[in-house]
């Protein structure tokens, strides 16, 4: 059976002009590996590194936020671009919409916090911890950059372990690692 990408772009125009696409999703290759990249009419909600299961990402996504969920990457072009220029390393800051919804309200305010690291820059747990108002709550903080939905555009793998090893992150530490190496050249 072929697919007929025009019929296929129409009906995904249809979708969207009606109102019907709450989530729409795109892949991407990266130096990372393929993402699955998911954004609301607000913006950037979530961003799945490919170790992660696609089904179960958009399970919770569909339980979390609206099963309404249509792969539509051409929502998610100025992203993908971005993305490009960041892996390229010709962008240091991101500039798109990012959507909340995932988060907590603690976890919302260490990725705000940590949103503010500078490219090339790293903080402790610690210092991130201070930053948000919890001096101690480093462990905390560590939990809520685990789960950070929206990783690399909020950039919890500048977050390190105070002395400066290298500590965890979500998408493996050899992304981590790779992900230090591009900002610090």
């Amino acid at each position: 059976m072929t697919v007929d990408l025009a019929m296929t772009n129409r009906f995904i125009e249809r979708a969207e002009a009606k109102g019907l696409v709450d989530v729409a999703v795109a892949t991407m290759d990266s130096p990372v590996g393929t993402l699955l990249l998911m954004a609301t009419p607000r913006g950037l909600v979530r961003i799945a590194f490919d170790h992660e299961n696609r089904d179960e990402v958009l399970g919770d996504v569909a339980t979390r936020l609206s099963p309404r969920i249509l792969d539509a990457p051409r929502r998610l072009d100025a992203v993908r671009r971005q993305l490009d220029r960041y892996f390229a390393g010709t962008l240091r800051d991101f500039d798109v919409p990012l959507d909340w919804s995932l988060t907590g309200e603690f976890a919302r305010k260490v990725l705000r916090r940590t949103a503010r690291i500078p490219y090339g820059s790293v903080a402790s747990y610690a210092d991130v911890a201070v930053g948000v108002g919890t001096p101690r709550g480093y462990r905390a903080v560590g939990n809520a950059l685990g789960s950070n939905p929206i990783p690399v555009v909020v950039p919890c793998h500048r977050v390190v372990r105070t002395g400066g090893a290298i500590g965890g992150y979500g998408g493996g530490l050899p992304r981590k690692r790779w992900l230090l190496a591009l900002e610090t050249g």
